[in-house]
């Protein structure tokens, strides 16, 4: 399995678009994951069409069990953020 690093995407778009330069696509990859990471931030939902959307969701403050120990722990409320892939990119991970 191999991975795909912002880096590598970078250089994936540098090969499809010749003339752009590097020092712009980095600009746009950046704004892209930071306006993402700015509405997520506000709790705002975000769907990239053909793809999936990302939300926040809440969990609430529990008790839970350490594994380890088996001693009891009080896990405090957080925020997660949630992917939902769409119909036809889960489609198109599970044609092979």
């Amino acid at each position: 399995m191999t991975e795909l690093n912002k880096s590598d995407l970078i250089i994936k778009i540098m090969n499809l678009n010749s003339q752009i330069n590097q020092t712009e696509i980095e600009k746009s990859v950046n704004t892209f994951f930071d306006t993402i990471t700015i509405s997520l931030t506000n709790s705002q939902k975000v769907e990239l069409r053909g793809f999936g959307s990302f939300g926040v969701k809440k969990r609430e403050a529990r008790l839970a069990r350490n594994p380890k120990t088996g001693e009891i722990i009080y896990v405090p409320k957080k925020k997660k953020v949630s992917f939902k892939m769409l119909k036809h990119l889960k489609q198109e991970i599970n044609k092979n």
